[in-house]
């Protein structure tokens, strides 16, 4: 079975490419990864390091040129990529849930993500609220990005600011406890052959 997913997700406003291969994080990782926003690069760096896979990630935008768009359907492709990986490792048995905690200096986050076909997210800042615009990105982007994951990934998200003050240090907090928590979901896991993250099983549609 292969180890790449590919997931591209297009609209009239953007087409959003998102390739990921889930080997030992390779040298040049961060050449991989083009969204066209420094800082968004950056977080997703975080994501990819610490969840212990490759990216590649491209952007190609109509004429919406809007940062809002690159986050939340990047967000949402991205989710996407990583809910079709599970779904093709269940006979060999994956985790499907997972939770970490992320630092750096005075900030402090916890991440606690499963993946059940439930799209919910939550972000707590824990009245540690991170300035409005940070490295050139509304902090509300930055948020958007992982909600849209949230949705691709119909997985339940929940994000806790625990401390911090320095708007660039609270979302590499965010990010790192984000892909930490995503690796423990990852985790191959020969005793969960065939098993769901949650009791209820593979949801059985029956429309009439």
């Amino acid at each position: 079975m292969s180890n790449a997913i590919t997931a591209v997700r297009k609209t009239t406003e953007s087409e959003m490419t998102v390739k990921l291969d889930f080997l030992p994080v390779r040298p040049d990782y961060r050449k991989k990864i083009n969204t066209s926003i420094t800082f968004l690069n950056h977080m997703i760096e975080h994501i990819v390091w610490r969840g212990g896979f490759n990216a590649e990630v491209s952007v190609r935008l109509d004429k919406f040129v809007l940062t809002h768009v690159i986050c939340e359907d990047l967000g949402i492709a991205f989710g996407k990529a990583v809910s079709e990986y599970i779904k093709r490792m269940k006979d060999e048995g994956i985790t499907g849930f997972g939770d970490a905690v992320g630092i750096i200096d005075e900030a402090k986050a916890q991440t606690a993500i499963s993946f059940e076909s439930r799209a919910y997210f939550d972000l707590d800042y824990h009245g540690n609220d991170p300035a409005k615009r940070v490295e050139g990105m509304d902090s509300e982007d930055l948020e958007t990005f992982l909600e849209g994951f949230a949705q691709g990934a119909q997985c339940t998200l929940h994000v806790d600011l625990e401390k911090g003050h320095n708007g660039h240090h609270i979302w590499e907090a965010i990010y790192r406890s984000f892909g930490s928590a995503l690796n423990r979901a990852l985790y191959k896991n020969p005793e969960r052959r065939g098993m769901t993250s949650g009791v209820a099983g593979s949801i059985q549609w029956e429309i009439r």
